[in-house]
């Protein structure tokens, strides 16, 4: 399938538009151009953004030493995770 015209300008805006370093907002009022379709053909010819980045992924963590009397916590932003002596992950 051939792409439109409008597919390649699109193309050829979010060129100019990612290397220019700045903002969809800021890009778009300097290029009259309402955000909204910048947005919308951002999604249609990059995809959603990266899957790397909404993508879960899990490290192991090794412990060089450790007591079967301590308490492992685990922080991420505002979200912590406690593990607590006598844990079983088999329940």
């Amino acid at each position: 399938m051939e792409k439109t015209e409008l597919h390649k300008e699109w193309e050829r805006r979010i060129g100019i538009f990612e290397a220019s370093g700045q903002t969809q907002a800021k890009w778009c009022a300097a290029n009259d151009l309402n955000i909204h379709q910048l947005k919308y053909w951002l999604k249609k010819i990059k995809g959603p953004k990266s899957t790397n980045e909404t993508k879960s992924k899990f490290t192991p963590v090794l412990l060089a030493e450790t007591s079967t009397n301590d308490t492992l916590e685990i922080k991420v932003g505002q979200a912590s995770v406690e593990v607590r002596p006598g844990f079983d992950p088999r329940r």
